[in-house]
């Protein structure tokens, strides 16, 4: 079913007599069970206000438009949202909608935030068939719960959301990148560790133990105006005084290519195996995926996300004794899909959940 506007999802909510199963445009491949309700046919920005960085669009937008409507007036989503498509192999096209369900948030999240920090506003519908309203469509304070950060990362768990308000930023003049070949993953995070630590304002942080040429490369990007990015490219070179080989790159398509590919975690794309998504203390990350049989590893947000390609027989959350952080899996099978929460956490969430799909309506089981 493809309700066309918010009171006709509406309607479909009032009305349902069995467990729902939720679908933006399907690029994560997720499986629900429940009878499938998709949410394409909400589509459209309804406010774009490039003056005042702000943008409102139904929530089953695909991003690539909105993407494409930001990019016509020099601007952006500054959390810089992954394309799954070719990490999961879905055909899909990411909505807006997914994206605040998932908070989905890329490399920039490490300087600028995720992408429940440019949440202005939602509107959805609960398990009763209700519309609500939460925010607003301008960035100014507003009083009351906010129920826009809770939908955020929220899965579809506790409502269908019908629109989304966005606060969106200027393109920066330019992008540089300081490269440092040959690092072990120890000393990798530690180099990020440190660039994260200067005033030279990363904004992004990634490294991979074998590159796309074959050898470790920690990443470390710059933005902003031309002089001054010039500047700190070669004051955070000079600042990190690391032996490894340091190269600055200042092509936009080389620099615009390297993030995407990091974003997008490009170096699995067409492999076999589980994807695992985990977040730890940077500093714990190293020795953590030392015990992890893997394929390929990937670390972004200085060393706090990691990215592991394993065989489908390894249990990665097995091997997180003594650390804190947790594990989702991004693509496989034979494990739960998202970490299993500590009973206080459980409480809460199953709280929340009464109170905004009484019913038990939503993405049943998706989110234990």
């Amino acid at each position: 079913m493809i309700p066309k506007t918010e009171i006709e999802m509406a309607e479909t909510i009032r009305e349902a007599k069995s467990p729902i199963a939720l679908h933006g445009g399907g690029s994560r491949g997720l499986s629900v069970h429940g009878d499938p309700i998709k949410t394409t046919g909400l589509n459209g920005i309804t406010l774009y206000e490039p003056g005042s960085l702000t943008l409102v669009a139904q929530a089953g937008t695909p991003i690539l438009d909105i993407e494409a409507a930001l990019a016509a007036e020099g601007q952006r989503l500054a959390f810089e949202p992954m394309d799954s498509r070719g990490l999961t192999g879905s055909a899909g096209a990411s909505t807006i909608g997914g994206v605040v369900a998932a908070n989905n948030s890329g490399p920039r999240r490490v300087s600028v935030g995720a992408c429940r920090d440019f949440l202005l506003g939602v509107r959805f519908i609960d398990g009763m068939g209700r519309a609500i309203s939460n925010g607003g469509r301008v960035m100014k304070n507003v009083t009351g719960y906010d129920l826009a950060k809770l939908m955020a990362g929220s899965w579809g768990t506790l409502g269908v959301m019908t629109e989304v308000s966005l606060k969106v930023l200027p393109n920066p003049e330019m992008t540089g990148v300081l490269l440092l070949n040959g690092l072990d993953d120890q000393a990798a995070v530690a180099v990020m560790s440190k660039a994260l630590g200067s005033p030279f304002e990363v904004t992004g942080a990634a490294h991979a133990p074998v590159g796309v040429d074959g050898h470790p490369v920690t990443m470390l990007r710059l933005e902003g105006f031309e002089e001054s990015v010039t500047y700190r490219l070669d004051a955070l070179r000079q600042h990190l005084a690391s032996d490894a080989e340091q190269v600055i790159e200042t092509s936009p398509d080389r620099t615009t290519a390297g993030w995407k590919w990091v974003r997008d975690v490009e170096l699995f794309h067409g492999r076999k195996g589980n994807v695992w998504r985990v977040s730890v203390k940077p500093s714990d990350a190293p020795a953590l995926v030392s015990r992890i049989e893997n394929d390929a590893v990937l670390y972004d947000w200085g060393g706090g996300l990691i990215w592991l390609l394993c065989p489908e027989d390894e249990d990665v959350r097995s091997k997180m004794h003594g650390v804190q952080g947790h594990a989702t899996l991004v693509r496989g099978e034979g494990h739960l899909l998202f970490h299993p929460e500590p009973t206080a956490i459980v409480k809460l969430s199953q709280g929340l959940r009464a109170k905004f799909d009484p019913r038990g309506l939503f993405n049943q089981g998706l989110m234990g």
